[in-house]
């Protein structure tokens, strides 16, 4: 396949040699539907009775920045119900959704198998406090499926993943500084707030109020796909460097891919400096290929965090790595670190059989496939329709921004007419499609959708893009 204005689509057929063929292959009817099929009035007086009542309970009316549409305007939509690639709000409205959760919906949503074993382990109770065996069960498929996990600590959020391998990282090393790239989020913990993407990026805010200087000053940080910015950062900060974090293919300040020897290099001068290497696959585990980016890129880092998928949609994380490093963690070492709800059973048993399901034959084959005919529809509607577009995808991840392109760093993705993009957000979501309310987000496909999901989507972008 050829790149789409230089950003690498070519990708996705270059690297798969490095992913183990497990197919999978679902009955599917191609069918042409029109988009206006059924189509009835599109109202959100619900949402809007909903959302005006919640911004008096909860700041801004949500309980994560991105969900308040401020970047895209327009009133946000409350939610009642996901099944497979569809989700519904509350005024009746149905959406072909492509956030997935942000992203751990990969099987699909509210997949019958997965809630199934779930009310089977309700009956036992949903939090011990205390450990069970489905733990084991999931450290072990953890292990054997990620190529830098020999051991995994098991927490509730990526948020909380990343400020325990950061502290892991700083313990094992006896070095303070990290360096992080600008746009790449690694949740809200204090040390990650410094040119960070997300919700950040999206609401157009500063390093954030109430994080100390002392929380920063040991965070340094790089443009993204600049090998040269790191080799400077370790000469002027030598035997200093803790670590380097990175999310291998970036999701958070939009969908950004590393350069072909971007991460390779990182890995080499990681290894020069006696530093580790982080990769944060919290959006790239279990989705760019069954280990994760690390499998699909072939580069291995000392430490991985985790979360979304492996909790099949529960509030889950972890972080994992090196066995030398991991027994520094309490209490085989001295890094504390804790959580009540940590492994618990409901999450550690959705996180089974979604892996259960990953490992199906044709499984990346099927999102690579899906994944490509969708990002190449949505550009290619753009390129007949007169607007400047770039984009990309892997497996079952994708991304696009309303610029000539390519997207190479947080930098380059600021500069997407993001006032466009909250016109064709919002007149998408009248067309039935549900994408992440920020231009600085990626999107995810899952197996739940068809290649009808696929053509309605791209039949909407379309219509859409002639008429903004």
């Amino acid at each position: 396949m050829a790149a789409v204005n230089g950003v690498g689509i070519s990708w996705a057929t270059k690297l798969t040699k490095t992913t183990p063929k497990r197919g999978f292959s679902p009955s599917i009817r191609m069918t042409a539907a029109s988009v206006d099929e059924n189509k009835k009035t599109f109202t959100l007086q619900k949402s809007q009775e909903a959302f005006t009542k919640a911004k008096e309970l909860m700041p801004g009316g949500v309980n994560s920045p991105v969900r308040a549409f401020k970047s895209v305007g327009g009133q946000p939509i409350i939610i009642d119900s996901v099944k497979g690639s569809r989700m519904r709000d509350i005024d009746g409205n149905e959406y072909i959704d492509y956030v997935g959760s942000w992203g751990p919906a990969i099987i699909g949503h509210a997949d019958d198998e997965v809630l199934a074993a779930l009310a089977e382990t309700m009956k036992k109770g949903t939090s011990f406090g205390a450990p069970c065996l489905l733990e084991n069960t999931l450290a072990e498929m953890v292990i054997s499926a990620v190529p830098s996990i020999e051991m995994v600590r098991f927490v509730n959020s990526g948020t909380e993943a990343c400020m325990g391998v950061l502290r892991l990282a700083r313990a094992f090393t006896g070095r303070n500084k990290i360096i992080k790239f600008e746009g790449c989020y690694h949740g809200h913990a204090d040390a990650f707030l410094v040119k960070a993407g997300s919700g950040v990026a999206t609401l157009g805010l500063p390093d954030s109020p109430g994080v100390p200087k002392a929380a920063t000053i040991d965070t340094l940080t790089a443009p993204y796909n600049d090998i040269s910015a790191i080799e400077s950062l370790f000469k002027e900060h030598k035997g200093e460097i803790a670590a380097v974090i990175l999310e291998p293919v970036v999701g958070n300040a939009g969908y950004i891919q590393p350069n072909l020897d971007f991460l390779a290099a990182i890995r080499k001068i990681t290894k020069e400096n006696d530093a580790l290497l982080i990769f944060d696959e919290v959006m790239t585990g279990f989705r760019l290929a069954y280990g994760g980016a690390q499998e699909y890129f072939g580069i291995t880092p000392d430490l991985t965090t985790l979360g979304k998928i492996i909790g099949g949609g529960l509030p889950v994380g972890a972080y994992g790595g090196r066995r030398d490093i991991m027994e520094m963690v309490a209490p085989a070492g001295p890094m504390y670190q804790a959580g009540t709800l940590s492994g618990n059973p409901l999450a550690m048993t959705a996180g089974i059989h979604t892996l259960k399901r990953l490992q199906k034959p044709g499984t990346y084959e099927y999102l690579d496939k899906i994944t490509g005919e969708l990002t190449r529809g949505i550009l290619d509607a753009g390129k007949k329709t007169g607007h400047a577009m770039c984009g990309g995808y892997i497996r079952g991840m994708f991304g696009f921004f309303f610029a000539e392109g390519p997207v190479n760093n947080f930098s380059d993705a600021k500069k997407s007419d993001t006032e466009k993009f909250g016109r064709f957000y919002r007149r998408m979501l009248e067309e039935g499609v549900y994408f992440a309310p920020s231009q600085f987000e990626a999107g995810f496909t899952s197996l739940a959708h068809n290649p009808e999901d696929i053509q309605r989507t791209v039949a909407a972008a379309e219509k859409v893009l002639k008429q903004i």
